[in-house]
């Protein structure tokens, strides 16, 4: 395994930032690690990358407790913090041969990172006079020069514009053919992109682990997307048959959560028919990730 973690709890004075939590990575899995803010999602990963110790339990990388065999995970962990600590006054060569004297690497793998994440392009300039998508390749190249075998990315793509969300994405996902990349973010869609399989934290707790594939096929309800002639009171809606949850989305527009199954719009309509209302609209929408995380986090 390259990560395992076993019962670990941490707290900060009266508040529990994780409750007992456990689960293993296998060597070249690219696992999404999500929850709402306050979960607990830095915490462990602050943990695993030996910068903060837990409470209890025990959690080892690539074999290695990171408590009792600290500087060897250390050795075998690429990080990639939600706040990236860059010296802006440095070239980005002198910023990379400043980390690599750290780790005792070559300047050949200074070149080979640079080239790796893009860099090139950019690898006459100060720190400070990239853009914050650069930055980030920058924090990457930093993360890659000692060839670590298991990734620990966190928020690595929060305020990217579209564009470099995308270039980040793609560098993501050409540096994890031989890596196990354990990944932190509030962007489903890169979730989506990018990952095999799914943990969700809320509260300090494990609420889901499953493949990706198979948490977006498990889902137990419908959610239809329906558009009245006028506005409604939710105590009218509330009639309907078999409705789980009623959400007014915009002023005539809803979306009604119904079991899955049965395709339920045609309930929906003679409902609508039966109480003189008319539908301009009636969908089933389809369930994303972003569905699913909001659904079992509320």
């Amino acid at each position: 395994m390259s990560i395992t973690v076993s019962n670990i709890s941490k707290s900060y004075g009266e508040q529990k930032a994780l409750n007992a939590i456990s689960f293993t990575i296998k060597k070249g899995e690219i696992v999404g690690f999500l929850g709402p803010n306050g979960a607990g999602k830095s915490t462990l990963m602050k943990i695993l990358t030996t910068y903060l110790a837990q409470d209890s339990g025990e959690a080892f990388v690539n074999e290695y407790n990171v408590q009792t065999a600290a500087t060897k995970a250390q050795k075998s962990i690429g990080y990639l913090p939600e706040h990236n600590p860059l010296y802006l006054d440095l070239y980005i060569r002198e910023y990379l041969e400043f980390n690599a004297a750290i780790y005792k690497v070559s300047k050949k793998r200074i070149e080979e990172v640079i080239e790796l994440t893009g860099l090139t392009p950019e690898a006459h300039k100060k720190i400070g006079q990239l853009s914050k998508g650069y930055r980030q390749r920058v924090g990457l190249a930093t993360a890659l020069l000692h060839d670590p075998e298991v990734l620990i990315l966190d928020e690595p793509t929060t305020g990217l514009d579209p564009n470099q969300l995308l270039e980040i994405r793609t560098l993501i996902k050409n540096i994890s053919k031989n890596k196990t990349i354990f990944l932190s973010t509030h962007i489903m869609q890169e979730v989506e992109a990018l990952c095999e399989r799914v943990i969700i934290i809320k509260k300090g707790e494990i609420i889901a682990d499953q493949k990706l594939n198979n948490l977006l096929d498990t889902n137990e309800h419908q959610i239809i997307s329906v558009e009245f002639d006028f506005k409604i009171e939710k105590q009218f809606i509330d009639k309907i048959p078999n409705l789980i949850k009623a959400n007014n989305v915009h002023d005539t527009q809803w979306e009604f959560t119904f079991p899955a199954g049965k395709d339920m719009r045609g309930l929906v309509f003679d409902f609508a028919n039966e109480n003189g209302l008319k539908t301009l609209s009636i969908q089933i929408k389809n369930q994303n990730l972003e569905n699913i995380f909001r659904e079992i986090t509320q």
